[in-house]
């Protein structure tokens, strides 16, 4: 039996038995002194019929009104004790198959996901698998196999997805979430282009400017943003999927925490938003040799600094050159410094060029997104 209350839900009292109406008509009819063959012969039902309900056969709408003209006990009474019998007849099977389901939730970053807000503590392993389903939006342990893990959806997920799909599950949703919450134009593939134009010239913006801005143009041509702090065991810069015909979300991390990672993710992601399958999840992952993550890859560098740069990038000397370059590109300093070190591989230099990203640590991040985010 449990009793819990948190976010506004309670949780009743919940026996871990059903008391069929059976049992209360047999106390009815004891205190009017009445027998079964008595009571059988009263309502006009046979003797046999009295006795199944007795060992817990459904009292129907018919059978109430015949026991509420011989019992005096209003037959909405019966009818509600039935109903009642039934739905706790059918949590307490429920709480059979979910206790068998127990060891499920070892795969599972629940003491991460409570301590983000997204499900809440229960001592009771039933109760917080019950949580975890919900967070899910799925009824069985099963029906989350057949959304995440099932061969036949297998199309529709990163490779990088299939050796640690408890936490990264646990990621997308909480994307998923959020970005269910963003109120979103439908998808407009041209508009999402110029969406990308506009964002880029905010690279030299601050985080409380650019923020808000990038998603509302995002928004305005169907795409959701959200930004979701990585979870242990899911060590991913971004991700994207549909979540419906008309409307995509790009899920961002801030692993890393550098802006020119940051920026690459976000364009690397909108590629696929662009390009990509609408059955399939992205999840960016530098360990794969996907092909799509490639051409994902190869967009986003050139969209933010054409190849043709490069050779002039690789020459950079002096910290100048790098500011000057970074203005004449309309872009962050960052951004130059961080394909200055990919392209010579000299990870050390101009790296205070390059600003960090961290959201703060007070503020809930997973369940709307961040309001602000601090650079350094």
């Amino acid at each position: 039996m449990t009793m819990s209350a948190s976010a506004g839900r309670v949780y009743e009292y919940m026996p871990d038995y059903a008391v069929a109406p059976g049992e209360t008509l047999a106390e009815v009819i004891e205190n009017l002194n009445m027998t079964q063959k008595e009571l059988a012969v009263r309502s006009g039902l046979t003797e046999q019929t009295i006795v199944r309900i007795m060992k817990g056969h459904p009292i129907t709408f018919d059978t109430a009104n015949k026991l509420e003209l011989v019992t005096g006990v209003p037959a909405r009474f019966w009818n509600n004790l039935e109903m009642r019998y039934r739905e706790q007849q059918s949590k307490v099977e429920l709480r059979k198959q979910l206790e068998r389901g127990i060891e499920w939730l070892q795969g599972i970053p629940t003491r991460e996901l409570i301590a983000r807000g997204a499900i809440t503590e229960e001592k009771d392993k039933v109760v917080l698998l019950q949580e975890t389903l919900r967070f899910y939006g799925v009824s069985s342990i099963d029906a989350w196999h057949e959304v995440w893990t099932a061969p036949e959806v297998a199309a529709r997920r990163s490779n990088c997805f299939e050796t640690r799909p408890g936490p990264a599950s646990a990621w997308i949703r909480l994307g998923e979430l959020q970005a269910q919450q963003i109120v979103c134009q439908p998808f407009d593939k041209q508009g999402f282009l110029s969406a990308l134009q506009a964002v880029r010239s905010l690279t030299t913006e601050s985080p409380d400017v650019f923020i808000p801005e990038m998603r509302r143009l995002c928004a305005a041509a169907g795409v959701a943003l959200a930004f979701v702090r990585e979870i242990k065991g899911a060590p991913w810069n971004g991700a994207s999927k549909w979540l419906s015909p008309r409307k995509a979300m790009i899920l961002l991390s801030l692993r890393g925490k550098g802006e020119d990672i940051f920026w690459f993710s976000f364009f690397h992601e909108a590629h696929h938003v662009l390009c990509g399958k609408k059955q399939r999840l992205y999840i960016a992952d530098p360990r794969t040799d996907d092909p799509e993550e490639a051409k994902a890859d190869q967009f986003a560098a050139e969209f933010l600094i054409p190849a043709s740069h490069n050779p002039s990038i690789a020459a950079i000397a002096r910290r100048k050159d790098v500011l000057d370059l970074a203005e004449q590109l309309g872009v962050c300093p960052g951004i130059v410094a961080g394909r200055y070190r990919h392209i010579t591989k000299k990870w050390d230099r101009f790296k205070d060029l390059t600003r960090t990203f961290a959201w703060p640590e007070h503020e809930c991040v997973d369940a709307r997104g961040p309001s602000s985010c601090s650079a350094t």
